[in-house]
């Protein structure tokens, strides 16, 4: 059994990309998304960093956090 990390996906690398994106334009920090979205602040960190594969459940939250119609966080 390996121990080494697998590279991220290139569709979770876009997904935290955007999600990074809507955060600084609403002048937020990881922990702000965080609080506003009943999430972690590291879960947010590791989807941004594209490592976290994120339940639609919460891409909800986050969208409703940021104010951000759930397709405009889809679209990359």
């Amino acid at each position: 059994m390996s121990t080494m990390k697998t590279k991220p996906s290139l569709l979770l690398l876009k997904f935290g990309k955007q999600v990074r994106k809507f955060r600084l334009s609403k002048k937020l920090s990881q922990e702000d998304l965080a609080d506003l979205a009943d999430l972690h602040w590291t879960y947010i960190s590791g989807i941004e960093r594209g490592i976290r594969n994120i339940s639609l459940k919460n891409i909800a939250k986050i969208s409703k956090a940021l104010e951000v119609k759930l397709k405009n966080l889809l679209d990359f």
